[in-house]
């Protein structure tokens, strides 16, 4: 197992998704961003069935910025819940993870 996340977040729009993956990376909260879409999202919110077209954003990431990306999309993200969840790595290219490592770094607490 490694300390690696790959991070997914549903946005509204691409604008959206970039200006949290511009600001992820530029903090290195992040070592890289992807965005795709739009995607089509089925869901219930307040007992609706709704639908939307939304960007899917994907953040390379480490565990000790978790709680930073986390701040960050709260702060962006214009959903009341943003559908941010982190998915564990449990296996990276060694080369990669050294980049990961090389090109990230949590805040100071």
């Amino acid at each position: 197992m490694t300390d690696a996340l790959l991070i997914r977040i549903t946005c509204p729009s691409k604008d959206i998704a970039q200006k949290i993956a511009d600001a992820s990376v530029e903090q290195r909260l992040a070592a890289c961003a992807n965005i795709e879409g739009p995607v089509s999202s089925t869901y219930l919110w307040k007992g609706v069935v709704e639908q939307a077209f939304e960007h899917v954003l994907w953040l390379k990431s480490v565990t000790a910025c978790w709680d930073a990306l986390e701040g960050l999309v709260t702060e962006v993200h214009p959903y009341d819940v943003p559908a941010m969840v982190a998915m564990p790595c449990s296996h990276v290219l060694a080369p990669y993870a050294s980049w990961l490592d090389e090109n990230t770094k949590a805040p100071a607490q």
